[in-house]
């Protein structure tokens, strides 16, 4: 799994640490899951999802090696 985290942060103008602060994680988290070492729950990535204002299925997405 994949995701375009970064971009869409990025899109917005925010930091790791302010992305993290308004969905209540460390910064090291959304680090991690913008790198693909860590795979947020449904609840994490819901938030994620909302305070970018994309669908849950566009930022995190499957790759043919899933």
């Amino acid at each position: 799994m994949t995701n375009l985290i970064k971009e869409e942060r990025l899109k917005r103008n925010l930091t790791q640490t302010e992305l993290a602060e308004l969905v209540h994680v460390s910064r090291q988290t959304i680090f991690s899951i913008e790198t693909n070492k860590y795979i947020p729950s449904v609840m994490l990535a819901l938030k994620i999802a909302k305070v970018l204002g994309k669908k849950v299925d566009y930022l995190f997405y499957l790759t043919d090696e899933d």
